[in-house]
């Protein structure tokens, strides 16, 4: 969950699954979090419906376990 002041900076961020308030200094998350925001489309039954949520790193890792097929995972050299 994601709270922005009036000039849109993002001021708060918090983990939907576990509550753990994110460290956010100058509108920016200074620690681990998946930000997943999907518009649902045809052939759902959400259709229209724009969903976004952010997971802490260990809750991330929590739902990884959960999944009968592993996640693909690729390394990366360079951080944009």
């Amino acid at each position: 969950m994601r709270k922005y002041k009036s000039n849109g900076e993002l001021e708060t961020a918090i983990c939907n699954c576990c509550g753990k308030k994110l460290a956010v200094r100058d509108g920016i998350v200074r620690e681990g979090v998946l930000r997943v925001e999907h518009t649902w489309d045809y052939f759902s039954e959400k259709d229209g419906e724009i969903h976004g949520f952010d997971l802490c790193e260990e809750c991330y890792d929590q739902l990884l376990n959960t999944f009968r097929i592993s996640a693909e995972v690729e390394e990366t050299r360079e951080f944009l």
